[in-house]
């Protein structure tokens, strides 16, 4: 038996203890659990696949062509309610795939507070990612540059995959945007837009993100 099966064992001791000591904490859990029937058929009518021990506080939003791919590993934390996270989350988390043969691919551990991930065409992160309160990725434009071509085809922006290696933090309020590689590792601090690929174990900032330090673990 799973906990998809029995999610009222989760109320565990530790659960009470932090009752005592975070009450915010116990609530949230609380309604964890009680919208956990609403979410486990959310994602069997949107048709992605979640592996086992997901945690949704609050609803996220998934918008999946049926044509595409959306996969997420073991033990996922999805924070969309706005009293899940002090930072407050702007708006449930998105998870988008657009267009059909789009592919987002997700690994085990993956924690996100709000903000959205979009994939028209590939986005493939790693395991152990942590994305902060409201960060955006997303591999396409949306929008074509051209003012004629947006005339022709308003949402035909162009399109290149991204790809966040194992054990990334991306801080909050961050833009991910197309084509981009993020390194084994790394961490994007908060407020960075980025525009270009990250080394494996830096940190990098700013707008655009540039690296400012190589950390201990580094080849």
């Amino acid at each position: 038996m799973n906990e998809e099966q029995h999610p009222q064992r989760l109320l565990t001791y530790e659960t009470l203890r932090q009752a005592l000591a975070t009450p915010w904490k116990a609530r949230n859990e609380l309604e964890r659990l009680l919208l956990w029937p609403f979410a486990w058929l959310g994602l069997r009518w949107s048709g992605a696949k979640f592996g086992r021990g997901w945690r949704f506080y609050g609803l996220p939003i998934i918008q999946k062509h049926r044509a595409s791919t959306l996969a997420v590993g073991r033990n996922c934390h999805l924070r969309s309610h706005v009293r899940s996270n002090p930072l407050a989350p702007q708006h449930p988390c998105v998870l988008s795939t657009r267009r059909a043969a789009a592919m987002l691919t997700i690994g085990d551990d993956f924690g996100m507070t709000g903000g959205a991930i979009v994939c028209e065409e590939r986005i493939t992160i790693g395991h152990r990612v942590t994305v902060g309160a409201n960060t955006v990725i997303a591999d396409t434009d949306f929008h074509p540059l051209d003012p004629v071509r947006r005339r022709i085809a308003p949402n035909d922006g162009a399109t290149a995959p991204i790809i966040i290696e194992d054990d990334v933090f991306i801080g909050m309020q961050c833009l991910i945007l197309k084509g981009v590689t993020i390194g084994r590792g790394s961490v994007v601090g908060a407020g960075s837009v980025v525009t270009r690929d990250i080394p494996p174990y830096s940190i990098a900032v700013g707008n655009s993100a540039r690296v400012i330090r190589t950390q201990e673990g580094a080849s």
